[in-house]
């Protein structure tokens, strides 16, 4: 039975979620766990930075369109050592495709629940938006890790964020929690940077996590490169970092499953 299911959420983009969710999913697969990573953004960043290079056969489009079943569509990622339900541009359309759909929030927990039993973990990589797909996301979960970048106007997207997470556990699932937030590409040289990880920290103080992930030139490339961090620059202080919030996430779903 899977131990978590965990959405990586944040309306605003380019805050690191993509990279958090692929870096502990690589973290955690290393360490012997079995990890289902599902790409559910239509820009398929997840897939590609996991080294998928082409989708040969059907994605997690197909999938929610119950078109075929949803194990036909997971790829192993021997070199990461997880699996991923991956992503194609086509998933755009799938915003307009599941509004008229009867239980259109519920379709991915609906196709996704064959492969609970298969794995200890499921990340879900949702869109930089609060449409549709990442509400799927957010009711298939079992809880939300939020990526927060350290720069300005991070509080007020967060205030949004939590406001949707209330609406979700209202009407579509009470037993979402919040495992944590996650403070990203912190520069320790910028004043900015260290008010607003202190803002975050003040106003979250139980629920952010105590490991920061530093601005990093290898975190950035290593998805160009279709690999992991831990492939990518193994002894980097981003991979240093991830292995160390890969062991909190670890200890906090422990304390809290």
């Amino acid at each position: 039975m899977v131990r978590e299911k965990i959405a990586f959420v944040n309306q605003k983009g380019g805050v690191g979620k993509t990279t958090t969710a692929v870096s502990l999913a690589a973290a955690l697969g290393r360490q012997g766990d079995s990890v289902l990573l599902i790409d559910l953004d239509p820009q398929a960043n997840a897939t590609s930075a996991a080294g998928i290079g082409e989708v040969v056969g059907p994605s997690i489009y197909e999938a929610l369109m119950m078109e075929v079943e949803v194990g036909e569509c997971v790829v192993r990622v021997e070199d990461e050592q997880f699996d991923v339900l991956p992503a194609t541009r086509e998933l755009s359309g799938a915003e307009v495709e599941l509004a008229s759909a009867m239980a259109r929030e519920q379709r991915l927990k609906t196709v996704c629940e064959p492969l609970s039993a298969k794995y200890d973990w499921i990340f879900i990589d949702s869109p930089p938006s609060l449409g549709i797909l990442s509400v799927n996301a957010l009711t298939a979960a079992t809880s939300v890790v939020i990526p927060v970048q350290c720069e300005y106007l991070s509080m007020e997207g967060l205030a949004r964020l939590m406001e949707t997470l209330a609406l979700v556990r209202v009407n579509l699932n009470p037993v979402l929690r919040t495992l944590g937030l996650v403070l990203t590409m912190l520069d320790q040289r910028t004043r900015l940077a260290r008010e607003v990880a202190a803002d975050v920290r003040t106003h979250f103080p139980d629920q952010t996590f105590n490991t920061v992930i530093p601005r990093s030139v290898s975190i950035a490339e290593a998805p160009s490169y279709g690999q992991s961090i831990f492939r990518y620059s193994p002894e980097s202080r981003a991979a240093i970092a991830y292995r160390r919030l890969a062991t909190e996430l670890t200890e906090r779903v422990g304390v809290s499953a």
